[in-house]
């Protein structure tokens, strides 16, 4: 592993900036928030490489327990900008929340999956059906985890109505499995391989390819009146995130250190872990296997457009 030290952060931030991306005329400051997890990579790049800064942006990345709270403090104007899971956020729209997607960030991906299923090394369930009746914990009633827990209990011969869902917060269901609170939980990276490591836990299922092979598990959004009142900035971070986000995709030697300092871990763990690839473009293809999951599920009492979760000119 190659740390990411001060000279190549300037050096990849200055090949950053050789990239079109328009500097603000007067700087803004973005206070931001997110689950600590490695689709935040992006923004932890822009922010010590000097990306952001040297556009005018001055960007500070808060930590919370799951999307619906960093949705919360973006409602309540403590944070300008937030990461969620993308089906809480896509429910929030389509009940006339004004929250608006400005930028992707992680994607799912079968080939190099970031999420698991957990129970303990000696769990006795060998089968989707030995799920029915037992209780499963995810990071939000209504986010991504569980949202493939159901997908993927139905498709594969368990009863997904007979689940009993609990809200821990993701980096605590390791331990709560591990201590026969629950009998299987829904992880992601780095708490999937640092529950692995330590927590005496084992891989039930990769659930999340029940939903698709690839879609957007994650995403960065605003309020439509801040996108209203500050486009030049939104538009600014959105190109920036896009540069950031190709640089972590083929540098993850030099990401790691941001990862494990964001996400208390350490170094060895965040270094054996399967790496998000980070998402490049709001394309809606990408977010309508979430969107169909959601409808199934009840999530949504209607299908909806894609495209109205977007912000406008983002795609």
């Amino acid at each position: 592993m190659r740390a990411l030290t001060r000279r190549s952060l300037l050096a990849s931030g200055a090949a950053a900036m050789m990239i079109p991306g328009a500097a603000l005329a007067q700087a803004t400051t973005l206070r931001m928030a997110g689950v600590p997890e490695d689709s935040a990579t992006t923004v932890l790049y822009g922010i010590q490489s000097g990306l952001f800064r040297s556009h005018g942006l001055n960007v500070d990345l808060q930590t919370q327990h799951n999307g619906p709270s960093v949705m919360s403090g973006v409602a309540g104007n403590s944070y300008q900008m937030g990461k969620s899971s993308t089906p809480p956020l896509i429910v929030a729209v389509s009940r006339g929340l004004p929250f608006v997607m400005i930028a992707p960030a992680g994607l799912y991906v079968s080939t190099a999956p970031i999420a698991a299923l957990l129970v303990k090394n000696d769990a006795t369930v060998t089968k989707a059906s030995d799920l029915n009746g037992k209780t499963v914990a995810t990071g939000a009633l209504n986010d991504v985890h569980s949202l493939a827990v159901r997908s993927w209990m139905d498709k594969n011969g368990g009863d997904s109505t007979a689940v009993k869902f609990v809200e821990i917060p993701i980096s605590e269901i390791p331990i709560s499995i591990a201590q026969g609170r629950v009998d299987a939980g829904s992880v992601n990276e780095p708490v999937l391989s640092a529950g692995l490591a330590t927590a005496g836990l084992k891989v039930f299922a990769r659930h999340f390819d029940a939903i698709a092979p690839r879609f957007m598990y994650t995403a960065w959004f605003t309020t439509k009146q801040f996108d209203a009142a500050n486009g030049p900035a939104v538009k600014s971070f959105a190109t920036l995130l896009k540069q950031a986000a190709q640089y972590c995709n083929t540098h993850h030697a030099e990401t790691i250190d941001m990862i494990a300092k964001y996400t208390s871990l350490e170094l060895s763990t965040v270094q054996k872990m399967t790496r998000v690839e980070q998402g490049t473009s709001l394309d809606p293809k990408l977010l309508q296997p979430v969107v169909d999951a959601m409808v199934k599920y009840k999530y949504l009492a209607q299908p909806i457009d894609v495209r109205a979760v977007i912000a406008p000119g983002l795609t």
